[in-house]
């Protein structure tokens, strides 16, 4: 189950995202949802189509069941499959 502790542990795509804070201050306030992921970027599906995002510039507002977290890009940066499988 995913928690605002465990976030980063999990499987992130097709979950709705927003930048809260970037050294890019135009990505700040950018949402969307993810649809794929490498280990350096997010692909999200936007109003304004299909974007690809840098993760570690950012600080990430995840939605998921009501709830919001906020993670660190730097704290996402692996490949997924190594980050899923990562020890707490």
């Amino acid at each position: 189950m995913i928690t605002m502790e465990n976030i980063s542990f999990h499987e992130l795509i097709g979950l709705n995202i927003e930048i809260v804070e970037s050294s890019n201050k135009q990505l700040v306030g950018f949402a969307g949802k993810i649809i794929d992921e490498t280990k350096s970027m997010f692909i999200l599906n936007t109003e304004h189509g299909v974007k690809k995002v840098p993760k570690e510039t950012a600080d990430w507002k995840f939605n998921f069941n009501g709830y919001h977290a906020i993670v660190k890009g730097s704290a996402l940066t692996r490949r997924p499959y190594e980050r899923i499988g990562a020890k707490l």
